[in-house]
């Protein structure tokens, strides 16, 4: 692997600045990648726009071997000024350099690398970092012709690939009551404040071992001296399991309300199901010879409560394997970074990966 080359085209994605709420950048941003994925293969992508939003795909035969990523970040635009791109004593630095432009670049590295990317689809979206509102269907399009997914996200701690990832619901939680004079007659109103507050410790008891329901978001009232008429609690959920996911959504959608006069609208439910380790472990298993093969440091595969794209492949039942992308930290920070000496191992890694899959 170049080296010197890896990281001239790892500067040129990070200095094309990709907040996913800025479509323009976005795709300017695709342009970018894609004139430099046409540099690697040698034949240019599918650029398919969804909303606005900018996807790239390239498709080489008929695609057993998936490679998933995204080329938007969470770096509003003016963000270079304060984290400039630069490489120092061994760490590449910038926005988006580890979550997850370096990823990009080892995908199309290993499979320049290969005597030939027959067999393999490389999707790269543009809204992972929102939820993959528009790309879910392309991602889970391409996943179910395929026998694996490797998805090129940022590894955890220490290098370790991810096994496995909670599933995510979101709801809102709305209370509907009746607005009175605080100071004349509150016994004339329902108030929601009130009950909403029986309604988050409800939440908060729902949680399992592994599973999380968290409160996050919360409003209510209109005035200092009016009952409060309407109150909301947005509810973060993380889940291990598929059964967990259904677990919690039976328990939210039984709420009832205990303050007479109320009335209890929820909205939202499952987002993305989990990546569990039943299906990464034949990949991970892989990966490990693999590594040992090369001379890697010893492979760890770890769970993990934030969710990605692998999420959604697995959930159509593609066995997965995530966190392949770059070794360093700082997801979303201040301290983003990758590490440059761990780049081309990881970017052979990835190459035999798909080679076995293939063979």
């Amino acid at each position: 692997m170049n080296l010197d080359l890896m990281l001239q085209d790892l500067e040129e994605l990070v200095v094309c600045e990709s907040f996913s709420a800025d479509h323009k950048a976005v795709a300017r941003s695709a342009a970018v990648v894609a004139e430099q994925g046409a540099r690697r293969l040698g034949t240019p992508p599918e650029t398919i726009v969804i909303d606005g939003v900018s996807h790239l795909r390239w498709t080489f035969g008929r695609p057993r071997v998936l490679l998933v990523g995204h080329h938007d970040t969470v770096w509003p635009i003016g963000s270079l000024r304060e984290h400039p791109w630069s490489v120092r004593d061994g760490v590449a630095r910038g926005p988006g350099v580890f979550d997850m432009k370096a990823g990009l670049v080892q995908a199309f590295h290993a499979l320049a690398a290969l005597p030939s990317p027959e067999g393999v689809c490389l999707l790269i979206t543009g809204d992972e970092e929102l939820g993959s509102p528009t790309s879910r269907a392309l991602i889970e399009d391409a996943a179910r012709a395929c026998s694996a997914a490797f998805v090129l996200e940022a590894s955890a701690d220490g290098g370790a690939l991810k096994t496995g990832r909670k599933g995510i619901s979101a709801y809102e939680l709305t209370v509907l009551g009746k607005a009175a004079h605080a100071g004349l007659e509150p016994h004339a109103g329902a108030n929601a404040a009130v009950e909403l507050a029986h309604q988050i410790l409800a939440l908060s008891m729902m949680g399992d071992g592994a599973t999380t329901v968290t409160p996050t978001l919360v409003s209510a009232g209109s005035t200092m001296n009016t009952v409060p008429a309407l109150a909301s609690v947005a509810v973060d959920v993380r889940v291990p399991t598929v059964e967990e996911q259904k677990r919690v959504d039976d328990l939210v959608r039984a709420l009832a309300p205990r303050v007479a006069g109320t009335r209890l609208r929820v909205s939202g439910g499952p987002n993305r199901p989990p990546l569990e380790e039943a299906s990464s472990a034949g990949l991970f298993e892989l990966a490990r010879r693999i590594a040992d093969g090369l001379g890697l440091p010893p492979l760890r595969g770890v769970a993990v409560g934030g969710a990605s794209d692998g999420n959604i492949t697995a959930g159509v039942g593609c066995p997965t394997l995530d966190g392949l992308g770059a070794v360093g930290g700082g997801a979303h920070a201040a301290h983003e970074h990758a590490l440059v000496a761990e780049i081309p191992g990881r970017t052979r890694l990835l190459a035999e990966l798909i080679r076995a899959v293939l063979a």
